[in-house]
């Protein structure tokens, strides 16, 4: 056991904590950890029947779980949420290093191939907000390495809890299926028949009895498992035609290319297709083949789902594809005379991801990234000149995914609420990290005049009010 390794990880995750703390909820986790915990908060841990429809999009209510739990014992704050991240934090962190050690021997080049993984802004910016991606990203390469090390039992605990953490928790579940399966076929070169042997098959029924039994519990209670029926959230599957559907399938495919190039990996992308085709006769292939085997298929079956459906698709989607993609970025590297200035550079491009900002007319994972950053300090900012001049919270519109309550987002009791932008509202809350359509800048621009800006680096919010 490594004390000294364990004890770094741990004092990291309680640097990222500390360094997080007054970050509120955001994005998606609004609704993933404030409005599902809420009600268990006030109606007991396990009463999961008590989250109201229209806060409940059917994901097993892990995050919220757990959160209700420690505002039960701890009180409930922005400051006790963030704690509660902790042990997943120092989990991931620590199953990260695992999974870089079993495919780099040398122990130096482990450290900075470690470097190289964590540095993805979009993992970094999962790190220091409260959100049930960490969890899941964690029960995944717990999964993933026991898979790799073969290490049963682990594997079990990893697919059980990954299962009911969310509904693409058990998609990677299958991915992990996957890269089990073509790890066994063409990396170990054994046969189909052994691979669907009386242990697999157990292991496998034992990983996924929670998530059937979740399953089982939403369709007898709820009557329905994955589609809102009041589709809070829109339709899927909601397609007025095959060319609509087909135009939305073309849509997804740019929009899945975006995501894994976007905040400095293609950079990444490039380096690694380059330098397989490059050294492709000069390469050992036994540990590159199975890390682009997790690269393909760790996701797989996420992003063919998100390609045929008629929903946003987040960058965070394909963390385990992205981390993959650094590790194996590492190992080619190593393949080259110019290591260090090739590792320079693709460290660079990941770290400046994190300082790219879009023009507001076009869409950005805010959460994909450390840029929103400093819209927290901006947003306590603004709430308090609207306090300090009598601008009613209650009067005032404001965007996904602000139109909530103040304590929705941090937690301090403030049961104020903001209305969603409707055109015709007398003050406008308004930041660019909320992705407005083209529409609502044209109305904001004709109809509205600034009353004060707050600004630090891109990140900007304004009050607005109707001319």
């Amino acid at each position: 056991m490594n004390y000294k390794k364990i004890s770094l990880l741990f004092l990291l995750s309680v640097l990222i904590v500390i360094v997080s703390s007054e970050f509120g909820m955001f994005w998606d986790n609004v609704l993933f950890a404030s409005k599902m915990a809420n009600p268990l908060f006030n109606n007991g841990i396990f009463c999961w029947e008590s989250i109201p429809l229209e806060s409940n999009p059917g994901h097993p209510p892990f995050l919220a779980t757990l959160l209700a739990a420690g505002w039960k014992l701890f009180g409930k704050s922005l400051l006790v949420s963030h704690w509660m991240m902790l042990p997943f934090i120092f989990g991931l962190l620590w199953q990260i290093s695992c999974f870089v050690n079993y495919f780099v021997k040398d122990k130096l080049h482990q450290l900075f191939a470690y470097i190289l993984v964590i540095a993805d802004p979009t993992l970094l910016s999962q790190l220091v907000l409260v959100n049930p991606e960490i969890i899941q990203l964690f029960f995944f390469l717990l999964a993933l390495n026991a898979t790799l090390g073969e290490k049963i039992y682990l594997k079990i605990i990893g697919l059980a809890f990954l299962g009911i953490v969310s509904y693409r928790g058990m998609m990677l579940c299958a991915g992990i299926f996957l890269i089990d399966f073509l790890m066994h076929i063409f990396i170990k070169k054994r046969s189909v028949k052994l691979f669907f042997s009386k242990q697999v098959l157990i292991t496998y029924f034992l990983a996924a009895l929670p998530a059937i039994t979740y399953l089982i519990w939403s369709l007898s209670t709820r009557g329905w498992i994955f589609s809102n029926p009041s589709e809070n959230w829109g339709n899927a599957l909601g397609f007025s035609s095959f060319h609509d559907f087909l135009k939305n399938f073309l849509r997804n495919i740019i929009v899945l290319g975006h995501r894994f190039i976007d905040f400095g990996r293609i950079t990444l992308i490039l380096f690694v297709l380059i330098t397989l085709y490059v050294k492709r006769k000069n390469i050992k292939w036994d540990k590159i083949m199975l890390l682009i085997i997790i690269i393909l298929f760790s996701t797989v079956v996420i992003y063919s789902t998100s390609l045929l459906i008629n929903n946003p698709m987040g960058h965070r989607y394909f963390l385990p594809s992205y981390l993959s993609i650094a590790l194996l970025s590492f190992i080619l590297i190593q393949k080259s005379k110019i290591k260090r200035i090739l590792y320079v550079g693709l460290l660079s491009s990941l770290l400046l991801g994190n300082f790219i900002v879009y023009p507001d007319s076009i869409s950005q994972g805010w959460d994909a990234s450390l840029a929103h950053i400093p819209y927290w300090k901006l947003r306590k900012n603004a709430v308090e000149y609207m306090d300090n001049n009598k601008i009613p919270i209650t009067e005032t519109a404001t965007f996904f995914p602000n139109y909530t309550s103040i304590d929705n987002i941090v937690l301090n009791g403030d049961m104020r609420s903001f209305d969603s932008f409707s055109g015709n509202d007398k003050y406008v809350f308004y930041s660019n990290v909320y992705n407005l359509s083209d529409s609502d800048i044209e109305q904001l621009s004709i109809n509205y005049f600034i009353l004060k800006t707050f600004k630090k680096g891109k990140v900007r919010i304004e009050i607005l009010k109707r001319k």
